[in-house]
């Protein structure tokens, strides 16, 4: 198996708050999420931004909110019966239970391609008729969903179960043997009947397992104004890019959240910028919209284009494995030598965030520098946050504007500084990094001895 939605939500937190702020109706609906492939194929990735955008356009019309409706709550009487379709396909006799089940599945199966079809999308979504199915678990033409083995499978059933009415407990013990025997004859016929449909069963509850996925998506994307990446030869980029995750964060705390743009190119950029420039975020950020695209999802951009990867790798923070025994550099440096080696036959979208920080300087800015030359020539996209100075590498350098005092006017503070940052991404021809660290130390009103130091080492070096 490929690379799925469960595993990327084990390894990205951001994209575990995507999966977990969908509104899904069922567990069907949930299975189909979790094994989402990551799609390579720009043919799929269309067609599936295609359904959820129309899905979008249809939560906006007042004239759908009947079959959506409808849709909806024929999705929340879906149950997942994966176990009993493998079942049926391998010829086992299937309990009552099991008989209901399937009968309910062709039930809402039919009212959901009647939903699908008021809403233009029954071509894309494809559910197959199982009419036929229905009609054999309701020969009574009942026209609801509860089961039971009824009289008209057998004409021995009617006859038998009257005499059990008044019955006493011997000859109720018989009865009920006899009634066991052809109720398990009619099981039996019945599952020969419904075993050529076991296929088209199957179809059914996947297709209608997506159509909640899909459903959810397109309510998420337009809750929070996701937009569908454009089709733009040789331009990927993302325009008002923003973390969902971030940004609900700092709504629901009245802080301020600052979208940016950026644009990704092969190759490998280096992303510069002072301490709590939101370098990090940045890489989490374009990982996570990456992601999304490529699990059939909109982005969170307020424009965006966008082109596949194999893989998303991230290399951020503490990755310390104690029950290895790893240290953090030991586990950083294994997942970079990792990525090095996939990128000679994948292309990928890799994320690094300030390599080699835990180790000593000289042999870090070596590291960092060897990482860059490799991947510079490798059929991927590669960002570097770094406080590194003076690399001598021809890399693309992007900075964070960083640390703009006059922002606000207000007095900064540990508790506002993010209100001083302008987080915009500009071009770097210098091969420094910012030296903002002592003005910020200062401004905060630190030690005087403390930042009074640390200026006399720096006018040594």
């Amino acid at each position: 198996m490929g690379i799925i939605m469960q595993n990327k939500t084990k390894e990205v937190p951001a994209l575990l708050y995507v999966t977990e702020s969908m509104e899904l109706m069922s567990a069907a609906g949930r299975r189909r999420m979790l094994e989402q492939p990551l799609l390579t194929d720009p043919a799929q990735l269309r067609k599936e931004q295609q359904i959820v955008a129309l899905l979008q356009e249809r939560w906006a019309d007042p004239t759908m909110i009947k079959p959506i409706t409808l849709l909806r709550h024929q999705l929340m009487q879906l149950h997942d019966l994966h176990t009993t379709l493998k079942s049926l396909a391998a010829h086992t006799v299937l309990e009552e239970v099991e008989l209901f089940e399937i009968k309910n599945l062709a039930y809402i199966s039919g009212h959901a391609r009647k939903a699908l079809a008021e809403m233009g999308l029954d071509v894309l979504i494809p559910i197959p008729d199982l009419q036929p199915v229905f009609d054999l678990l309701d020969p009574d033409k009942t026209g609801i969903t509860s089961f039971y083995i009824y009289d008209s499978y057998d004409i021995r059933l009617g006859p038998l179960r009257k005499q059990m009415k008044g019955a006493d407990d011997v000859k109720m013990s018989e009865l009920i043997a006899a009634q066991n025997e052809i109720q398990l004859q009619v099981q039996i016929r019945l599952c020969d009947l419904l075993q050529p449909y076991a296929e088209a069963l199957s179809t059914a509850l996947e297709l209608m397992a997506y159509t909640d996925f899909a459903m959810a998506r397109a309510d998420l994307a337009r809750e929070w104004g996701l937009v569908r990446p454009e089709e733009e030869e040789g331009k990927v980029y993302l325009h008002g890019l923003f973390n969902p995750r971030l940004r609900d964060h700092n709504e629901k705390h009245h802080l301020r959240y600052q979208p940016i743009d950026i644009e990704l190119t092969q190759g490998v950029t280096f992303v510069t910028g002072a301490n709590m420039a939101g370098k990090t975020v940045l890489l989490k950020s374009v990982g996570v919209a990456q992601l999304m695209y490529q699990f059939g999802f909109p982005v969170p951009a307020v424009k965006a284009h966008l082109e596949p990867v194999d893989d998303v790798v991230f290399c951020i923070g503490d990755e310390q494995n104690e029950m290895n025994g790893l240290s953090s550099y030991a586990s950083e440096i294994t997942r970079v030598s990792d990525v090095i080696k996939r990128s000679k036959s994948e292309h990928l979208l890799v994320l690094i965030d300030e390599p080699a920080r835990t180790t000593n300087p000289i042999e870090g800015k070596a590291l960092v520098q060897s990482i860059a030359t490799l991947m510079e020539g490798r059929d991927s996209t590669t960002m570097i946050t770094t406080h590194y100075s003076q690399l001598g590498l021809n890399c693309r350098r992007l900075r964070v504007k960083g640390f703009v005092d006059t922002m606000v006017d207000m007095p900064l503070s540990a508790h506002n500084i993010n209100l001083f940052i302008d987080y915009s991404l500009v071009p770097d021809e210098s091969d420094e990094v910012p030296h903002e660290a002592l003005r910020i130390a200062e401004m905060l009103d630190c030690d005087d001895a403390l930042i009074a130091t640390a200026r006399d080492f720096l006018a040594k070096k």
